[in-house]
């Protein structure tokens, strides 16, 4: 089957749409890229999820940060991207993780924030409470008061033959037309509450559609594909050294030998030794001062 896609989709008969993503190498690169705990694994998965449906969902052109932040034993966990669906993700953890995690035990007194930079126009940002036990329910709860369509996420996370599986489904009701748009909606919440953890985990989506709502009209539109997309680079970290400056960036390799620049999103190192800082810094023409040599 082909994993890390998300499929959009529409019930032709009422007024609803939804969207289902399954999740195998994006997630499996950000779990690699550090030893997580496993309650950490679970819950950069759910956000990793979330963060796929809104970006379907919210349709911009632009990157997209969505971080869980509080005063608990996780202090951030965070999913970077943008609307081609590149993700990545990191979490920072300090102290005892509590064995029974949930976002309340994790995070602590803490918020959602949703960070939008579109190519065009003004940065929007959203902060959510974390008023819900689960951060689907959290979510819901948002799409309730901000955009007033009711809306309600299955995210499910969890290892399925020693690998780590991260997948969901969303259900949006459109903007009312009919009489009948809440007991539709309500109708197609109860079929999509029978989804099992191994069907969102192993079978093509439009096995999981058909099982889920073979009775009904259901239109899937082309798959978008879903990729780990880490942005670091060798430049961006000379970029880095030459705001360090010259003199402390060799005090760094005198001491320790070379500089090793650390990616916590992909786990890439950056080497840096006496000869590569000192032709970063070389003088170069007056007439090419914005080139590295």
């Amino acid at each position: 089957m082909s994993q890390d896609q998300l499929h959009r989709y529409l019930f032709e008969e009422y007024e609803v749409r939804g969207e289902l993503v399954q999740l195998d190498q994006t997630f499996r690169h950000i779990v690699d890229a550090q030893s997580y705990p496993l309650q950490v694994q679970a819950l950069l998965g759910e956000l990793l999820v979330a963060t796929s449906l809104l970006v379907a969902t919210l349709k911009f052109e632009g990157s997209i940060t969505v971080q869980l932040q509080g005063d608990g034993p996780v202090k951030l966990a965070v999913i970077n991207g943008d609307h081609n669906q590149h993700l990545r993700g990191v979490a920072r953890v300090e102290g005892t993780l509590p064995a029974e995690a949930d976002i309340h035990s994790l995070i602590g007194n803490g918020q959602l924030i949703i960070t939008i930079t579109p190519e065009q126009g003004e940065r929007y940002q959203g902060i959510i409470a974390l008023s819900e036990p689960t951060l689907a329910g959290c979510l819901e709860a948002y799409f309730a008061q901000s955009e007033q369509l009711p809306t309600r996420l299955w995210i499910r996370t969890g290892m399925q033959d020693g690998e780590p599986k991260a997948a969901g489904i969303m259900v949006q009701a459109l903007p009312a037309q009919s009489e009948d748009h809440e007991a539709d909606f309500d109708h197609l919440v109860q079929l999509t509450n029978t989804i099992k953890d191994e069907e969102l985990f192993t079978l093509p989506a439009e096995e999981v559609l058909y099982r889920l709502y073979n009775q009904d009209k259901v239109r899937l539109f082309e798959p978008q594909p879903v990729a780990f997309h880490c942005t670091c680079s060798r430049e961006r970290c000379q970029n880095a050294l030459l705001q360090v400056g010259k003199e402390e960036a060799l005090d760094i390799v005198r001491e320790h030998g070379q500089i090793d620049m650390h990616c916590d999103y992909c786990g890439s190192h950056y080497l840096f030794d006496g000869v590569d800082v000192e032709s970063l810094f070389k003088v170069v023409p007056a007439n090419d001062t914005n080139q590295l040599h």
